[in-house]
This record gives structure tokens, C-alpha cells and sequence, in this order.
């Protein structure tokens, strides 16, 4: 089924309509439960300790933005959504160090960002590129807005990386599909093995990527089971949207949840994903 794109349906540049996990309460709540399992594999290796006022672009509702204030207690943070309820439930959440003066939220376009020239000294992007059409033009207008010897940390999918042992028809049915809705919503869910050639084409130097592997097997059982956990909860996001699409029905989202919450008591079980996580500098 084919979507029009995102630019066809609103200005924003950004996140579509469509978007691919929906904005409903359920959703909002996932997202801060997404930001703190995964706050290690993430934060690990970005510093913002040498910066005061950086821009995060699809903030969301804000959940890595409260991970951002904790680690880095000097920081101020201007985060950037074009959804208003995203952006409502983010000020609930951060009311407090929004008084504080430590951030501030706003709806906006991602193409045209509402900021002047030299505002920011980093920006701190995590699965927002995965989402949107332009995704050069939109790292360009982000550079217009940074200071000389800004940097940009970029975290994104790689989805063809999915891999499950035992051999799970179902769960991969509904994963290409997931996929491939995203795709004809004009999102990228490969993006992240595209993230350094992005970012040369919006003109920011010294860009370093790393691939960012969770492998879990018999030598992590508990571990890889909260994986699993964590991926069903994932995929089970997108369902409302492929079902009002058409694109999957109840019976195969069942046969889904079954295999793989067998998976999460196999003794033999494999679980492999990879992503990217990029670094560049505006100088």
C-alpha cells in the first residue's frame, strides 16, 4: 500500500501523519521505557561535557532528553518535535528543570529550524533520521544553526541486521512488513549504515561511525530474554498502524507474540541486531 509523502501531506519535513508508532498515550509511556533500557547502549560513548546549549532535533516526548539533564549536569537542552502532543507530554514530564531554565521545548519544521545562526554548540539526534524524507537537507539546516567546533551525535537503525535462531517465519513476516510500511511511509529504515555519507553531504568534518551490536546467546540468558521483551514491545508499536493500513492482520501479529515468547525460553535461543551511532563536527 503506498503512502503519499510526507511533504505531499504537511510541511513539516519531519515526522509524517503516518508516523510509524502512532502518538497515543501507550506509545509516549513505551518511549520512556525504550530511552531507559537502552540509556547504556546509547549514552556509552557520547560527551557533552565541553558543551552548554545544544539542540535536539524529534525530541518526542523528551524521554532522551531527561537522560541527557542527568548525565550532563551543566548542559541546557532546546528540544525541537513537530508533533504537539509529543511536545505537551515532554513539558509535563520535564516541568521541573524546564523552570530551572536547563530546557525548553518547541514544535517546528526540521527543515526550516526556528532558530538564528550560531545558536547551539551540539546537537543530539536518536532514531529521528529513520523517520523523515530529506535527511541531508535537514542535517544542513541544523549545521546553519551551530557555532564553530559544534559536534553532532547521530544514533539510527540498521534494520536489515534483524536476525533470530530458531528460524521465526512469522516474527520476520511481520518485521519486512514493518519495514517495508516504513519505506512507503518515505522514512528509511536503513538509514544508519547511510549516516557518514549524510553527514560529508550536509558538510560536517571528521565523522567517525561506530556499529553498535546486540548479540545475545547462552552466555547472556537473562539478558537476552529482556531483549526479546524489549523488541516485542517494539514491533507491537507499529500494529495499529499496519493494521489500519492493511498490511498484516491479527492472526499473523498472535502467531508473532507466540514465537517470540518462545524464543525467550529456548535454551538455544539467538538474538542479533546492530545499529549505527555517528559523530561529526560543524567547524
Amino acid at each position: 500500500m503506498k503512502t503519499k509523502r510526507a511533504s505531499d501531506q504537511a510541511p513539516s519535513g519531519t515526522f509524517t501523519p503516518d508516523y510509524l508508532h502512532g502518538y497515543s498515550t501507550k506509545e509516549q509511556d513505551r518511549l520512556y521505557r525504550q530511552a531507559r533500557f537502552l540509556e547504556s547502549n546509547v549514552f556509552g560513548t557520547i560527551d557533552f561535557s565541553r558543551q552548554s546549549h545544544i539542540l535536539e532535533v524529534g525530541c518526542g516526548v523528551g524521554a532522551q532528553t531527561e537522560i541527557l539533564l542527568e548525565r550532563f549536569p551543566k548542559l541546557s537542552v532546546q528540544g525541537l518535535d513537530i508533533s504537539d502532543d509529543q511536545i505537551a507530554r515532554a513539558r509535563k514530564r520535564l516541568a521541573s528543570p524546564i523552570r530551572e531554565g536547563r530546557c525548553e521545548f518547541g514544535t517546528g519544521n526540521a527543515l526550516t529550524l526556528p532558530f538564528s545562526e550560531n545558536s547551539f554548540d551540539g546537537v543530539f539526534i536518536c532514531w529521528f533520521l529513520e523517520h523523515v524524507q530529506k535527511p541531508i537537507e535537514i542535517l544542513r539546516e541544523i549545521r546553519r544553526t551551530l557555532r564553530a567546533n559544534s559536534v553532532i551525535y547521530c544514533s539510527e537503525v540498521m534494520n536489515a541486521t534483524f536476525y533470530l535462531h530458531p528460524y521465526s517465519p512469522a516474527t520476520l513476516e511481520y518485521w519486512f512488513t514493518f519495514n517495508d510500511h516504513q519505506w512507503n511511509l518515505k522514512g528509511d529504515p536503513f538509514v544508519g549504515g547511510k549516516l557518514a555519507n549524510y553527514l560529508l553531504a550536509a558538510d560536517y568534518q571528521n565523522v567517525t561511525t561506530e556499529v553498535k551490536v546486540e548479540h545475545f546467546d547462552n552466555r547472556t540468558p537473562k539478558r537476552r530474554a529482556e531483549w526479546i521483551s524489549y523488541w516485542t514491545e517494539l514491533l507491537l508499536s507499529g500494529a495499529p498502524g499496519l493494521l489500519k493500513a492493511g498490511r498484516v492482520d491479527e492472526k499473523l501479529i498472535e502467531e508473532m507474540k507466540g514465537e517470540l515468547e518462545r524464543l525467550k525460553h529456548d535454551p538455544d535461543a539467538v538474538f542479533f541486531y546492530s545499529w549505527v551511532q555517528a559523530r561529526a563536527e560543524a567547524l
